[in-house]
């Protein structure tokens, strides 16, 4: 028996599809939106972060690991308001990714991204806003029973209450209380 899951408007597949799949990790890249990124208001760290980011995903690719794209959907007067230029994904999802919306901050809730990641696959975090989609999606994800791995330097933030890099330096710190691995980018075997 199989059963279609829809993971966003348009976009449906088998699900029988997934429990054949020979994988041992997910690359989920959260919120890699052209606002977060691109002029006019990127974060701090754009540069460095979106390099990050890029590289990662050529590894991930070339070793044949699931991406998943989580895009968030902001409200009308958000620069990432769906069908705008800032909700545009950076990197285009390849025939074979997925591209997940969101309503909120755990890339899980509400969406079909369970259904996508297996149950023994090991859950590899990158993207924004450390402390707010990367946090609540890890822990989510670390929830569920997967091991979860943070890459440093390959998520990022706005300056708040602090600045930019000792947040994310902090959503570190936290979540590896928690039990995440949170490892350099050369550290990384997909």
């Amino acid at each position: 028996m199989t059963h279609t899951l829809t993971v966003a408007p348009g976009i449906s597949f088998d699900t029988a599809v997934l429990y054949h799949l020979p994988m041992t990790s997910v690359l989920l890249l959260v919120d890699v939106q052209r606002n977060m990124l691109e002029p006019p208001e990127p974060v701090p760290e754009a540069g460095p972060v979106g390099e990050a980011i890029r590289v990662l995903l050529g590894r991930a690719r070339s070793a044949g690991t699931t991406v998943i794209h989580v895009r968030n959907n902001g409200d009308d007067d958000d620069p990432d308001a769906p069908g705008t230029p800032g909700w545009e994904l950076v990197h285009q999802a390849a025939p074979e990714e997925y591209v997940v919306d969101k309503d909120e901050c755990d890339a899980f809730a509400g969406t079909g991204l369970s259904a996508l990641v297996p149950e023994s696959a090991t859950v590899i975090v990158a993207g924004m806003q450390s402390e707010f989609c990367i946090r609540e999606t890890s822990l989510s994800a670390l929830r569920q029973g997967h091991p979860v791995v943070l890459v440093r330097g390959a998520h990022a933030t706005y300056d708040g209450d602090l600045p930019a890099r000792q947040t994310s330096l902090g959503v570190e710190a936290e979540l590896g209380a928690a039990g995440v691995s949170v490892i350099d980018p050369a550290e990384l075997r997909f």
